[in-house]
């Protein structure tokens, strides 16, 4: 069916890339993905700060809520992966880990609706900020210049072998690392999004038709949708998880003395 006979009969539009780029709501800079972003800044200030306003020997539900998130990520994440050195990165993780799992639950929140990590350039500034943890992390530690060598340059290997392993391991390291946590982030949030969109507005275009089988078959159509929002929150909880533990072993390996 051709866009002139869609919009002649008022029916929905398919599914399209353009259904990821929103309108601005007042100027560039002013986006619902900006407002989203705002948002969820807001409420993790709130929840955190209203939670440990008065902390209590015997927490509230708050407190308690609050405690878990954390404690989750300092033992089974910072120190699981750091050690005791990594406490000190637990709270970093903790804020990174509720900020990227609240905007991915962004894309199942009637009027919302689709998640800010579902456009790329919010992945890589997450990336970025990690990026720039665990490299000035190592090179704290251990100066640019042995930095570079744990990275770059094997042990026990022989010298020739170096001219096609420092190349290697320097992509590996310093361009893989933080391309694939961006990636992987996006693309999940990016196919989620377009899988809910499919079922939900190939329904309503099929509850348009003037078939009666194909309307009875809309709802199939959304009760794929409400199946597959329960399985992108499943996936919104699981990419934030990932995220913030391969942000974590990064950051071992720079604290590590061996390559």
């Amino acid at each position: 069916m051709s866009e002139k006979v869609i919009a002649a009969e008022g029916l929905p539009w398919p599914p399209r890339v353009e259904d990821f780029f929103l309108p601005d709501i007042a100027g560039p800079w002013v986006t619902k993905f900006s407002v989203m972003i705002w948002i969820a800044v807001a409420l993790l200030l709130i929840f955190f700060l209203v939670t440990y306003r008065d902390p209590k020997i015997v927490p509230t539900k708050g407190q308690w809520l609050a405690e878990s998130v954390y404690g989750l990520i300092r033992d089974n994440v910072a120190r699981d992966q750091m050690g005791v050195q990594g406490i000190r990165f637990a709270p970093y993780l903790t804020v990174l880990f509720c900020f990227i799992l609240l905007t991915n639950l962004f894309g199942i929140v009637p009027g919302l609706q689709i998640s800010p990590n579902s456009h790329i350039a919010f992945p890589i500034v997450l990336a970025a900020i990690s990026y720039v943890l665990y490299l000035s992390v190592g090179i704290r530690k251990h100066g640019f210049f042995k930095y570079m060598k744990m990275n770059l340059i094997l042990p026990n290997v022989p010298w020739p072998m170096h001219f096609l392993l420092v190349p290697i391991e320097f992509l590996q390291n310093f361009i893989n690392q933080p391309v694939t946590l961006a990636v992987r982030l996006f693309a999940n949030m990016f196919a989620g999004h377009l899988i809910l969109l499919v079922f939900t507005v190939g329904g309503f275009v099929m509850l348009a038709s003037d078939n009666p089988f194909i309307q009875v078959s809309s709802i199939f159509s959304f009760a794929l949708a409400i199946v597959m929002a329960f399985f992108e929150a499943l996936v919104a909880i699981l990419q934030a998880y990932v995220f913030v533990v391969l942000t974590a072993n990064y950051v071992s390996k720079s604290l590590a003395d061996e390559h």
